[in-house]
């Protein structure tokens, strides 16, 4: 149906260019907000009739004319109608809607990936400070940028997936010294223990490793313990590297990986800050006010101008960020995309006014963002806010322990990521048509026991008459089909994952729909096997768009 569809859409921009010259752009098609109405709608008619000055009606007849004309139309169109003022509602044929259970067969995993454009995004996530557990904003964070990295592959970019993150600030000081006191044999309340320090029972378990002088390796590092508790080097380098080991342990049972590791020191023992200040100050946009150095991010469209270096000779947390994403730009990706939390709002303008100012070919615009609420948490109907392990949060992994993976990636791409969401353990691991992930799960396990009980070749389907399926059921079966690449287009345009999910769930319910009309497995062999194409299709549509979310596609349940 994707031919049929180009097919159909190359008719009416040649039909709009024979009448209407330099109108020929205007083609394009909508989906009729009631699917009585048909298949496809079209309002080029009310779009051209102002400024041909005729009446839109008139502008629609000759258009239908000149559309029931071309081969197209004729081959596929079972009807054209006028309604309103102008709107064209196109009616397909049966065989019409019928050509996407053979792509979808023919095409299999690849249904709806479009071809490699040749160019380097990266998508920058998580990117968590190795100071605790991965809380559940974290967890967000990761099922938002590995379903963006997914969607953005099936439009034939290259992914790059990074974590960014600092081994060396004042949280990394307070780190190390909550161990060391931790080793000493402190614990919070005890006279003498920092308000500051970190209270988690997290903190005991690497004091106690430490003190044991185990060797821990994280993906992007390996430290053993010196032991020593005065050894604070050493406290700090060894709990940095065993909670990248956690991180990493957390991550995997997610189900996420990273390319790459960036730490936030090597922006300044390799000189880039330094550089990036050089080129803004060479650039004229930079002045020097109260001991300070400003940037004159006023000229971008900022709301003020923003301090770069403090009187004390520190750097704002900014410009390691504008230093960071101009190393992005000089190793290729030409987007780029952050995922972080609402509270980074304010960074935005400003590393988007250092790049401009810095003079280094970046586009306006780069990078883009991706912000996100945190999560609540609910379970036995009440809020969950502590973690034993972690002290003041509750982590990631007990969102997975208490749920299952699948469960907790469906849920937090669910809803817009800039919008506040509470996820319901209670519902996340209910087995009934709530709980949206087991619904669409449920549809392809019972599309999977339909096709073991005919136990036939399932490849043979590819080429089966597809005749027989006409009823309104399997129909609009089909057209949902049909929909799954234009709205992978769609969301990784909008960086709307939360797109996937509410398509799957459209699926699986006009699936079970289908399935509740009519038997499958009937005797009669042409239209078991037209039935048994259109239900495999749908299996693998529901695959192919829970593994762009990271999700299982069970074949039992």
């Amino acid at each position: 149906m994707l031919q049929v569809k180009q097919d159909l859409l190359g008719a009416l921009a040649a039909g709009l260019e024979r009448l209407f010259p330099g109108s020929g752009d205007r083609a394009a098609f909508e989906s009729p907000k009631v699917a009585a109405h048909g298949d496809f709608a079209c309002t080029a008619a009310m779009q051209l009739a102002k400024p041909l000055k005729q009446n839109p009606r008139q502008v629609g007849e000759a258009l239908r004319a000149a559309l029931l004309e071309t081969a197209p139309f004729q081959r596929w169109v079972e009807s054209v109608e006028i309604a309103g003022p102008g709107f064209l509602n196109i009616k397909l044929k049966p065989e019409a809607k019928q050509q996407v259970v053979r792509e979808v067969l023919a095409a299999g995993e690849s249904f709806g990936r479009q071809r490699s454009n040749g160019q380097n995004m990266m998508v920058e996530f998580v990117s968590a400070n190795p100071t605790g557990p991965l809380h559940v904003g974290h967890g967000r964070q990761a099922a938002l940028g590995d379903a963006i990295c997914n969607l953005f592959a099936t439009q034939g970019w290259e992914m790059h997936r990074e974590f960014y993150y600092n081994d060396a600030g004042v949280q990394i000081a307070t780190l190390a010294t909550s161990t060391q006191l931790r080793a000493r044999g402190l614990k919070p309340g005890d006279a003498g223990w920092p308000e500051a320090a970190y209270n988690g029972e997290y903190i005991q378990d690497i004091a106690n490793d430490f003190l044991a002088k185990k060797t821990v390796k994280a993906d992007d590092r390996e430290f053993t313990a010196s032991g020593d508790v005065e050894d604070l080097d050493s406290i700090r380098q060894f709990a940095v590297a065993y909670l990248r080991h956690e991180q990493d342990l957390d991550l995997k049972a997610f189900a996420v990986s990273f390319d790459h590791y960036f730490l936030e020191s090597s922006l300044y023992t390799r000189g880039l800050v330094d550089k990036t200040v050089q080129l803004l100050q060479a650039a004229g946009k930079t002045y020097e006010q109260d001991g300070a150095l400003w940037l004159k991010s006023t000229d971008y469209g900022d709301d003020k101008d923003r301090v770069m270096r403090k009187s004390d000779g520190t750097y704002t947390y900014f410009v390691p960020d504008v230093a960071y994403h101009i190393n992005k730009w000089e190793r290729g990706f030409t987007k780029v995309v952050n995922i972080q939390g609402t509270d980074h709002h304010g960074t935005i303008a400003r590393v988007r006014a250092g790049l401009q100012a810095a003079g280094v070919g970046v586009p306006q615009g780069y990078p883009d963002y991706v912000l996100h609420t945190m999560v609540r948490v609910l379970r036995g109907g009440e809020e969950v806010k502590l973690s034993k392990r972690a002290g003041s949060y509750v982590t990631l992994r007990d969102l997975i322990e208490w749920t299952s993976k699948d469960a907790v990636r469906f849920f937090l791409v669910s809803r817009k990521p800039d919008t506040e969401y509470t996820f319901d353990v209670d519902l996340a691991v209910a087995k009934n048509n709530d709980n949206p992930v087991y619904y669409v799960q449920y549809a392809h396990a019972r599309i999977c026991s339909v096709l073991a009980s005919w136990g036939g070749d399932a490849s043979s389907l590819k080429e089966m008459d597809l005749s027989p399926l006409t009823s309104p059921q399997a129909q609009a079966l089909m057209l949902q089909l049909a929909k799954y690449p234009e709205m992978l287009r769609s969301a990784a345009e909008d960086f709307a994952p939360h797109d996937v999910t509410f398509y799957l769930r459209e699926l699986a319910a006009a699936y079970h729909s289908y399935y509740d009309a009519e038997r499958i497995l009937v005797d009669e062999e042409n239209v078991r096997n037209a039935r048994l194409a259109l239900v495999a299709a749908t299996a693998q549509v529901l695959h192919n768009g829970l593994a762009v979310l990271g999700v299982s596609a069970p074949q039992k349940m």
